[in-house]
């Protein structure tokens, strides 16, 4: 975690020197006198991002006590393998799922009558998923 804190500030700094040369690019620009607003502040917000995630991830850090296996140089790679969860992989749940969402999303750029169609599709799909243990075969 300590690299990550160190390469986020680094980004905080880069991101920093870059809003400032584009301010400064954009006001000396003979053109269009004065600075461009919206990529400055673009810019400015992305140091501040960067800022803010480094502030978080320096506090967690702190806050542990230890190092991640990520920090140490003796690690195996099983010492950072964590449990991920439960999938199914003969499931067509999430298949289904996402091509209810996808038809419900175009319903809404392309006609929203659509969207009426799609969306309790997508809903009986998610029940479907999200029940798909407790009926049938695999009840437990």
């Amino acid at each position: 975690m300590r690299a990550n804190v160190n390469l986020f500030w680094i980004l905080t700094g880069f991101f920093a020197i870059v809003a400032v040369i584009y301010a400064y690019w954009t006001w000396v620009d003979q053109g269009d006198p004065g600075i461009e607003w919206a990529g400055t502040v673009a810019v400015s917000l992305a140091a501040v991002l960067s800022a803010f995630i480094a502030f978080y991830l320096g506090r967690v850090h702190k806050a542990q006590g230890a190092e991640l296996p990520e920090d140490r140089l003796d690690a195996n790679i099983d010492d950072g393998d964590a449990e991920l969860g439960f999938f199914s992989p003969w499931s067509w749940w999430p298949v289904l799922l996402a091509a209810a969402i996808a038809l419900t999303f175009l319903g809404i750029a392309i006609g929203f009558w659509l969207a009426f169609f799609a969306a309790p599709i997508a809903l009986i799909f998610l029940a479907g998923w999200v029940y798909e243990y407790y009926r049938g075969n695999f009840a437990r």
